[in-house]
């Protein structure tokens, strides 16, 4: 079973990415099971209801999310409502929405787990015994299990990899919008990647035009960031997991140019 994970879906750009790439690419990889991170999916804050049905439509399976999912009314009102989104277990009890989903992928089922790490982050739950919490509810027949842990700190992502190695099948690292290097598979057999990156533009820095970043860093006040930049990418991770152990085969990162006519 292949299955893709993609980062942080930011905004109209990538959003435009995944609608001109993603079923090409689904089809060129063979992914059986497709996830994204859509917690920055409306003008990089938020979801509404014709984002979320954008992006569903370009071929994502089930969507994450993360800290910024709070940010539109309407989009909170949604994850009630949309049984193919979810936001990070973690939260305390009471907020709309669920943390986890067992979905059907063909014959085989496979759970998908949102955390959020508290590191540098809003100070919610503890994500580590949250996903203790969370492996004991989920049916011991799910094998598959792939976890989006949508952090800041490498440290705290890289000591989730270590605890959950051998629980799961994947975990992968959301929010930072830049990937990393590392992706590998743990000895217990979890296919690993410390951040996906995102779908979005590629010259840009996480997303936003480099001017308005430089205007803030080098005269310390408060610019209005706007998505800019050029050379619409889709970034993610890519396992191959077998299904009856749950144990990945191999691991791959993904970068995929999107041009302006959908070829990629």
């Amino acid at each position: 079973m292949k299955i893709l994970v993609i980062g942080d879906v930011l905004s109209k750009t990538g959003r435009l990415a995944l609608r001109n790439g993603l079923p090409a690419l689904k089809d060129r990889l063979g992914v059986d099971l497709c996830t994204a991170n859509v917690e920055n999916g409306a003008g990089m804050f938020g979801v509404t209801r014709k984002v979320v049905d954008e992006i569903r439509e370009s071929g994502v399976d089930l969507m994450t999310s993360g800290n910024h999912i709070w940010d539109k009314r309407e989009g909170v009102s949604l994850l009630d409502e949309c049984q193919d989104m979810i936001r990070p277990a973690n939260y305390p009890p009471g907020v709309p929405g669920k943390g986890w989903r067992v979905v059907d992928v063909g014959p085989v089922k496979v759970g998908v787990i949102n955390l959020q790490g508290r590191t540098f982050m809003p100070d919610i739950d503890c994500p580590f015994r949250t996903a203790d919490r969370v492996l004991s509810e989920i049916d011991p027949g799910v094998r598959v299990i792939v976890v989006d842990l949508h952090a800041e700190a490498t440290s705290e992502k890289l000591a989730m990899a270590y605890y959950l190695d051998g629980r799961v099948s994947v975990l992968a690292g959301s929010h930072t919008h830049v990937p990393t290097a590392d992706e590998r598979i743990f000895p217990g057999g979890m296919a690993y990647q410390t951040d996906v990156g995102m779908a979005g533009p590629f010259n840009s820095v996480i997303g936003v035009r480099p001017e308005q970043v430089i205007e803030r860093f080098v005269k310390g006040v408060n610019v209005r960031f706007q998505v800019g930049g050029d050379t619409p990418v889709i970034q993610g991770l890519l396992a191959d997991i077998d299904e009856n152990t749950g144990k990945a085969r191999n691991v791959e990162r993904i970068h995929e140019p999107v041009t302006e006519g959908g070829g990629i």
